[in-house]
This record gives C-alpha cells, structure tokens and sequence, in this order.
C-alpha cells in the first residue's frame, strides 16, 4: 500500500506547479517583455501544459470520487471522458515535453502510480509532430516579427543547420513519445503477464 495517496500526490504536485508559475510570471527578465512574451520558451510552455494535465488529473479523481456508487450513466461518461482526455494529455504532450526539463520525476510518479491508455502509435505520433512543428512555426513566426531567434544559437546557425535543427527537434520529442509508450506498457503490463503466468503454472 502506497505511503502517500495517489490523489494526494497529484494535487500536491499540481500547487507546486501554480506556485513555480506565479513565480516565474513574478521574475522581472527583459525576455518576458518582448514579443511573444514568456510564451516564446518552450520552458514555459512546458510549465503551463504540466499545470494542466495535473489540474485534468486532479479534476479526474474529484469525479470518480463523486461517481463512486452512483448509476447515472451520464456522469459516467463524463468521468469517461476525463480519463481519456487526461491519457491522451499525458501520452502526446506531459510525457514527450516533460523530458525537456526537470519535470520528469512527477511524470514518472504519475506514470508508476496510474494506468494511462496510450492512443495508437500513428495517432499519437502524428499528434506529437503537430505540437512541435507547431512550436517550430511559432518560432519562425517572433524571428519574422522581431528579427531576433529565440534561442541565440539559431543566430549563428545557416539555413541548412537550422532546418536540421528543427528536424532533430521534431525526432527527439517523437523518440520521447515512443519511449513513454514503452515505459507505459512495461509499468502495467508486465505484472499482468507474471500474474498470467503464475495462474499458469498454478494449473
């Protein structure tokens, strides 16, 4: 039996998020003041998908809670849908963003203590490629506004690097996806398959 409730966990986890982003919103950078605001580092954006998915993740055990012994059908699959849109969040976007910073310790307490359906290989991945040649695009976009990259090493970069660069970013969050799908299905399906086996071997 865990020391620490799971619901627990995640709710402590997701007031420590609000706490990092009032915080952060708090720091006076002359970055934050420019175009694109704090919005332009993937940092943040990080920051705020991670307060989300907690905050879905916390949403999803006040209902179960709330639903436990009840038999409206409606509430039901709200609950549902909660639960489906808190995998998907964590399969498409905590997990493969999340590694880019130090936010990987909750991830895989919420990985280790939750079983989360990943979608469909193609579907997540194309999801994933979505987000990041979005960010790819939102960056090109401030560089054509501004006249300034981002990131500074994009300054010293020709176009051929930097069209290499963006390459290796969209691979590496789509190997990250892979890798969370992996790690997802060895957390929960290999004590099921000791436990076959053992029922195996019982007969």
């Amino acid at each position: 039996m865990a020391l620490i409730p799971s619901q627990v966990l995640r709710l402590a986890i997701l007031l420590s998020y609000f706490s990092i982003l009032c915080n952060y919103k708090a720091i006076d950078m002359p970055a934050h003041q420019t175009y694109g605001g704090s919005w332009k580092f993937l940092t943040f954006i990080d920051l705020v998908i991670q307060a989300i998915f907690f905050g879905v993740c916390v949403l999803t055990d006040l209902s179960s809670l709330l639903t436990k012994g009840s038999e409206n059908q409606e509430q039901e699959r709200q609950l549902k849908k909660l639960i489906c849109l808190r995998d998907w969040m964590m399969a498409v976007l905590a997990f493969p963003v999340g590694v880019h910073t130090t936010v990987l310790p909750f991830i895989l307490i919420e990985m280790r203590t939750t079983h989360h359906r990943y979608p469909s290989r193609m579907c997540g991945l194309a999801a994933v490629c979505s987000f990041a040649m979005g960010y790819v695009l939102w960056m090109c976009w401030i560089h054509n506004v501004t006249g300034v990259w981002v990131y500074p090493l994009l300054d010293q970069i020709g176009p051929v690097a930097k069209i290499i660069f963006f390459t290796v970013l969209t691979a590496l969050i789509n190997v990250y996806y892979v890798l969370g799908d992996i790690l997802n299905s060895y957390i929960w399906d290999m004590p099921k398959c000791v436990q076959e086996a053992g029922k195996l071997k019982a007969d």
